[in-house]
């Protein structure tokens, strides 16, 4: 038996150090192609191609499904061939990823060029990247929110803020160059802490005049500078609804490319259950309250669609499970019922 375990025990090693190093080569082969300009321009000739148009991406609908189509470099040149530069475009493209073959993934944004044609030749559409996220497959919209966040800085930052003068992008689009004075830029994520309160036995959501009827979700807010993630959750809390934090516990982190980019840092706070009356900033919010765990269980169930009643009104509904939202009301709840 233990001769068995041991030829077990080898194999599974052996396994996770293969997946190991397919993972570590893969991200070195991505920094190479960031680093080799040379290199990333090869790339671009056999890599795959996400579409985008004032930076919304390409789907394509089959059926029910969206799907996001990713277009070789042979059927990129076949769009562009009405250009002459038809190579200046394919500079444009930024770097995403590549897949597990190591074939490299861009991002190509064809703001310029008539969106009806294109969406004609590939029976597709450009959809807004909110809706976006919400439809296709859950493997597609971190792509499809790090290439918007990415072809979003890149438009923002084409001239330096030291000089005035115009800044290049290398190929992989990893950064931009001023050349008069030599200053490098990266792109930059914004720290967001998005907090779930709880007194113990209900968990506190909020909803600002923005948002579609009926969603409510969890406390966010910018990090200020100097914060750490611990300060800025008891600032929003204090500051959005007027209630002390006792305790608090991380949870996860997700990309967002909304309103730029942003890295959304979710965590639970605990409150008194006897300080638990909300005072609620009116700038901030347009309502916030406390929701118990059968108005959970309801609210989840809830598509915005059917949160409508008969005489007008309008029922909670919260984040799809896209959303880092959705996921720290699911842990809460978890937790609740456990």
């Amino acid at each position: 038996m233990a001769a068995v375990y041991q030829t077990l025990h080898r194999r599974v090693s052996s396994l996770v150090c293969r997946l190991h190093s397919t993972y570590v080569r893969k991200m070195r082969y991505l920094n190479q192609l960031k680093e080799d300009d040379s290199l990333c321009r090869q790339a671009q000739t056999s890599g795959t191609f996400y579409l985008f148009h004032n930076l919304s991406p390409f789907l394509q609908k089959v059926g029910k499904k969206y799907l996001v189509p990713q277009l070789s470099a042979a059927e990129i040149r076949q769009i562009l061939e009405r250009l002459q530069e038809a190579e200046q475009w394919m500079e444009k493209s930024v770097l995403i990823g590549c897949s597990e073959e190591h074939r490299p993934r861009f991002a190509l944004d064809l703001g310029a060029l008539d969106k009806s044609v294109i969406e004609s030749e590939l029976q597709g559409s450009f959809t807004d990247l909110r809706k976006a996220l919400f439809v296709v497959d859950g493997k597609d919209s971190p792509l499809l929110a790090s290439a918007q966040s990415l072809l979003r800085w890149h438009d923002s930052h084409q001239y330096c803020s030291k000089t005035g003068q115009p800044t290049e992008k290398n190929p992989a689009g990893s950064k931009r160059v001023c050349h008069a004075s030599g200053v490098i830029y990266y792109p930059q994520v914004s720290p967001v802490v998005i907090t779930l309160v709880s007194d113990g036995s209900r968990c506190l959501l909020a909803r600002q005049r923005s948002f579609p009827p009926g969603m409510f979700t969890a406390l966010s807010g910018f990090c200020d500078v100097g914060e750490n993630v611990e300060e800025a959750v008891r600032r929003e809390v204090a500051e959005e609804v007027g209630l002390e934090v006792e305790s608090l516990r991380y949870s996860a982190s997700q990309h967002w490319p909304f309103p730029s980019s942003s890295l959304m840092i979710a965590c639970h706070a605990l409150v008194a259950a006897q300080r638990a009356e909300i005072s609620m900033d009116t700038l901030e919010l347009e309502e916030a309250r406390w929701f118990g765990v059968e108005e959970i269980v309801e609210g989840l169930k809830r598509e915005p669609s059917s949160s409508k009643r008969d005489d007008g009104s309008i029922l909670p509904w919260f984040p799809p499970k896209q959303a880092i939202a959705h996921q720290l009301i699911r842990e809460w709840l978890q937790q609740q019922t456990a």
